[in-house]
């Protein structure tokens, strides 16, 4: 983690915020690195924070089996492992809606006239799960007030330049350059 600003007392103080938010939403392990610009008499703020590689997404057919019945419009869904369930039952009532969704059993789920194929449907998505994670820390770290942002995010790197009035063209810069410091200093490794 690199944290610049004028003031090294200032610097000091955010890299413990920083620390503190990370330790308390369980995600200092899932960042592979940080950079952080600070300038109050600006005021500008500007973090783009590398993602760590996580799991594999998890695939529908990887804890169910399913078939779909031309004849009454409808999709079975067998579970054979319950431990993502609730993730796709929320992800089926998020697409279809709550009331075409039955759920008979614990190992059997009914869609009733479905718009969607869900074959190779993503149940579970580590990256993003962490990258909302990331997003939750960067709110929290912002300075108050800050309240105008510029998202810089790509690929496995989450970025924002922000300010408290007008975000200018050289902030902007600037956060495009710590993503390619981020890439270049991490490419190696």
């Amino acid at each position: 983690m690199l944290v610049e600003c004028y003031d090294t007392k200032g610097a000091a103080v955010y890299e413990l915020i920083i620390k503190q938010v990370t330790h308390d939403l369980q995600i200092n392990r899932s960042i592979k690195d940080m950079r952080v610009f600070i300038d109050p008499r600006e005021p500008v703020f500007i973090i783009a924070v590398m993602v760590a590689k996580t799991t594999q997404p998890v695939f529908i057919e990887d804890l169910a089996t399913y078939s779909y019945e031309a004849e009454e419009d409808k999709t079975t869904i067998r579970i054979k492992d319950e431990t993502y369930l609730p993730n796709l039952l929320k992800k089926l009532w998020d697409i279809e809606g709550r009331e075409k969704i039955q759920q008979p059993s614990r190992f059997e789920i009914i869609i009733e006239s479905p718009s969607i194929d869900i074959k190779e449907m993503v149940v579970v998505d580590p990256v993003e799960n962490l990258k909302r994670k990331i997003y939750d820390a960067i709110f929290r770290i912002l300075p108050e007030g800050f309240r105008v942002i510029k998202d810089l995010s790509e690929d496995n790197i989450v970025a924002m330049a922000c300010t408290d009035e007008l975000l200018r063209e050289e902030w902007i810069d600037k956060g495009r350059e710590m993503i390619k410091d981020l890439k270049t200093s991490n490419s190696s490794l």
